[in-house]
């Protein structure tokens, strides 16, 4: 018997409708996104793993004082968007420095 295959999801999958500009909202506040990072060294040091296949950049508009920092949680139904990105900044990836 020939063992099933089980397809990942991608990472655009996992990231969503996250691009930078967008606004999105679940239980742990309200974000803004301010960079997608897809090289995985990267996003493994932003989010301090041993690795990771990409991070989001985001700060919590609901503090007056959210200061930037990474997440790399995958987009989930309990998550929903508030502003979409700009038509621009959709269309590709930003990658933070």
């Amino acid at each position: 018997m020939i063992p099933s295959v089980i397809a990942l999801p991608s990472a655009a999958d996992e990231i969503g409708p996250r691009r930078p500009g967008a606004i999105y909202q679940n239980v742990d506040g309200r974000f803004e996104v301010l960079a997608v990072v897809t090289d995985p060294r990267e996003a493994a040091t932003l989010l301090r793993r041993d690795c990771a296949r990409w991070a989001v950049i985001v700060r919590d508009t609901l503090r007056p004082d959210g200061q930037p920092f990474a997440v790399g949680s995958v987009w989930t139904t309990s998550d929903y968007l508030i502003r979409p990105a700009k038509t621009a900044a959709s269309s590709a990836f930003a990658s933070a420095a």
